[in-house]
């Protein structure tokens, strides 16, 4: 398993460095952030001053290669807006994210799972059809459209819960206060999440159902719950597996949108801010992470396996 990590630890390194070529590439396509900065006081010679400052006078291969130095040292640069470290603005958005993103994939995995088993154990009957139907409309609905619809009820309506933010302003944020600024966000993203899931775990768990062994099984006797929930549930979890992983990496890049919608203080938020004002340096170091996070999520999936199926050897 060691020999296995490190292996695939090395053939992480030319795909990042190809993604870091393509994220160059691309900004620069975008268009110079120095175009955005016009007004009364930016004359061109305060332009080309910035852009000596900021090294953007200087052929697009010898930018990269400072822009990768500069990431090999640990510095991800400094923000054309803020001119604040992009390091350290990711370091102080990403809690957030995590904990938005994590309780997300748990709540989709406590929707998903159960449903999932309960659909393909009443398989072909009128709770099976139920079951699949609800999650064409999870995974249908877009999640922009379920966010506003929830803060329309929930919020606007009813009064229960925040529209916005992390916190309530004026507060020391307590867990209670968080919670309740975290359900809308949370309710979207897993929701969403688990609309697709629950047919996964169906198509799988019906697989394995279809097993000699599941009938044997039940033919000894030992029950239907643990036939279901010890047996079936345990060799239907390779799929499930390789979905959650597949997932990690969406719902970062899920996140940023409904960030966005709930003004919650992630990456989303500076992401976003980000495009809007060309701020290379940023988008890049987002970027960036976004890789290490799929390459991560994919290491993560493969180590699963072999805990999940023991047969499984590397």
């Amino acid at each position: 398993m060691l020999k296995y990590i490190l292996k695939k630890l090395l053939l992480a390194i030319p795909v990042l460095l190809g993604i870091t070529i393509i994220d160059f590439i691309l900004m620069n396509l975008a268009g110079s952030p120095i175009d955005m900065m016009t007004g009364p006081k930016m004359t061109e010679s305060v332009k080309a001053m910035r852009a000596a400052e900021w090294g953007l006078d200087q052929p697009l291969w010898r930018q990269y290669i400072g822009w990768l130095g500069e990431i090999l040292q640990g510095n991800l640069g400094y923000s054309y807006k803020t001119f604040q470290p992009v390091s350290g603005m990711i370091v102080s958005h990403i809690a957030p994210t995590l904990l938005l993103m994590g309780s997300s994939l748990l709540l989709g995995l406590v929707i998903a799972v159960p449903a999932g088993v309960y659909s393909a154990v009443h398989r072909y009957k009128k709770r099976d059809y139920a079951m699949v139907t609800t999650s064409f409309v999870f995974s249908s609905v877009p999640s922009f459209f379920m966010a506003l619809l929830l803060i329309y009820l929930l919020t606007v309506k009813l009064g229960l819960l925040p529209s916005s933010g992390m916190i309530t302003p004026g507060t020391q944020g307590s867990a209670a206060d968080v919670l309740r600024h975290l359900i809308m966000p949370m309710l979207v993203l897993g929701v969403s999440m688990a609309g697709s899931n629950i047919r996964y775990v169906r198509s799988s768990v019906l697989e394995i159902l279809e097993m000699d062994y599941l009938r044997t099984a039940r033919a000894k006797g030992i029950g239907r719950f643990l036939t279901i929930n010890k047996h079936a549930l345990r060799n239907a979890l390779l799929p499930i597996v390789t979905m959650i992983g597949m997932q990690i990496p969406m719902l970062f890049g899920g996140a940023v949108i409904i960030e966005q919608v709930f003004s919650w203080p992630g990456l989303g938020l500076i992401t976003m801010s980000a495009i809007m004002n060309r701020d290379f340096p940023v988008i890049m170091g987002v970027c960036l992470l976004s890789a290490v996070v799929v390459l991560i999520a994919n290491l993560l999936t493969d180590i699963a396996y072999a805990l999940v199926d023991p047969t499984i050897k590397y």
